[in-house]
């Protein structure tokens, strides 16, 4: 691809509203699964900011940097000064940044932040992996005076910037807002973006990749790299978790192969309860690695009093390693598998993909997870299961929930959505299908083809 590529993320500008909001009062903690991009913001948003900065890697740095946040919090014009000698660079009030690289590595720097901020000569920008930031605060006090960003793999119209195309998605939004179909030239457009999105996945490292070269074999490694640094952390960080998580972690393709995709905790040990396995869940969610939908027990207001913690699904935060995942046969998935998917010549479950694709999107753009299944086994009539409940922006006289539906193939039923409104009519706003094809109305259905997730 010709021309610079355009690794543009949106939580810059929300980096810059703190920025221009706290004025200093406050430092910034930059959240996320390793790999999401976290330090090279961090930068980016240094040099284009401040008039000088300094990066702290507490991956990498001397003991003896780090034993300064325990000896001179009562001394910070020494700690300043060591600092701009030890890096070279000189600070100047209120016009220079540090950044506290990978400050799970360093608890005591995390700690010392209320008193660096109380003294606003500078600004903070901490970042740090989920993997192990909760577990190492054991012994501090965690700073009121800390604001905390979440990071996430490139959402579609992140991925569209660095693919060189900066119109699509604006075009994308504006038929959503007025209900109005692409047409079949700009949706098969769309589409095809889409389907690449799925196989690359929103990794910063794999997408710049690809947008150089487009060669998913090149694409295909970087994933599984990251997946075994993933496997590494879960082996060093997870402690007594770490078989349960491991488990967990390698079977959410297999899980979610299945029709009904509730994780099966049998699949793990036949005896095993899913309170034995909750830990793993709540350390992989920390993490960053995985997107949880619980079960909700009705779909009215305040979805998430109502969950049944005791059925959920297990999606992968990023598609594109999930795929490299399912096809594990060989340790690499070779370019023409990635080419047949593109161009829908292979026969495999799409329908794990898409609906992983969609809670990835829902969660980036800040909605909690939640579907619906009652299980009627005396009446399967009565049996009901829906992918996903979300919450209207706006509450109007109904409660206004929203049941989608994601469907991937060309026929399908309505048959849970009809129950679900049946019985639950007075709670329910808008009824919507996730596809594949372009956005129609129709029959008290909004149809919308699956890359305007991000728009619910």
């Amino acid at each position: 691809m010709k021309g610079k590529i355009l690794m543009k993320r949106k939580i810059y500008n929300d980096i810059l509203k703190w920025k221009e909001e706290s004025n200093g009062t406050t430092a910034l903690l930059i959240e996320g699964a390793r790999r999401v991009g976290k330090s090279y913001i961090a930068e980016k948003f240094a040099k284009e900011n401040y008039k000088t900065y300094i990066l702290i890697d507490f991956s990498k740095t001397a003991e003896e940097v780090k034993k300064l946040f325990d000896v001179y919090l009562d001394n910070l014009d020494y700690l300043f000064t060591y600092l701009t000698q030890y890096y070279g660079v000189k600070l100047y009030e209120r016009e220079s940044l540090i950044i506290f690289d990978e400050i799970q590595f360093c608890p005591r720097a995390r700690g010392a932040i209320k008193h660096l901020v109380a003294d606003g000569r500078y600004d903070y920008i901490e970042t740090g992996s989920l993997i192990s930031i909760k577990k190492n605060v054991k012994d501090i006090l965690i700073p009121s005076e800390e604001e905390k960003l979440k990071m996430y793999p490139f959402d579609f119209e992140e991925f569209l910037w660095a693919m060189g195309n900066e119109t699509l998605m604006d075009f994308i939004k504006e038929c959503y807002k007025n209900r109005k179909p692409l047409g079949q030239i700009l949706h098969r457009k769309a589409i095809d973006y889409f389907k690449e999105y799925l196989i690359v996945g929103g990794m910063p490292q794999v997408v710049k990749i690809y947008s150089k070269t487009r060669d998913f074999e090149k694409v295909d490694k970087i994933k599984r790299n990251i997946l075994n640094l993933y496997r590494e952390d879960i082996r060093k960080h997870a402690e007594e978790l770490n078989l349960k998580v491991e488990q967990i972690f390698d079977t959410i393709p297999s899980q979610l192969q299945k029709h009904e995709k509730k994780f099966n905790i049998s699949n793990l040990d036949e005896n095993a309860r899913y309170r034995n396995y909750e830990g793993a869940f709540y350390w992989l969610n920390d993490a960053g690695l995985i997107n949880i939908a619980y079960n909700t027990t009705e779909p009215n207001i305040g979805l998430g009093q109502r969950m049944d913690t005791n059925a959920l699904k297990c999606y992968m935060f990023d598609t594109g390693l999930l795929l490299s995942m399912t096809f594990n046969e060989k340790n690499i998935v070779d370019e023409e598998i990635y080419k047949k998917i593109l161009f829908d010549k292979l026969s495999f479950n799409e329908g794990l993909i898409l609906e992983n694709v969609v809670a990835q999107m829902l969660v980036s753009s800040g909605r909690k997870l939640y579907f619906f299944s009652r299980n009627e086994r005396q009446n399967s009539s009565e049996t009901i299961e829906i992918d996903f409940l979300i919450s209207a922006n706006k509450i109007t006289s109904k409660h206004n929930i929203i049941p989608i539906e994601v469907k991937s193939g060309d026929r399908y039923t309505f048959s849970s959505l009809k129950k679900l409104k049946n019985k639950y009519n007075e709670y329910l706003g808008e009824n919507i299908i996730i596809h594949t094809k372009d956005l129609k109305e129709e029959n008290d259905i909004l149809y919308i083809p699956a890359y305007m997730t991000m728009l619910l």
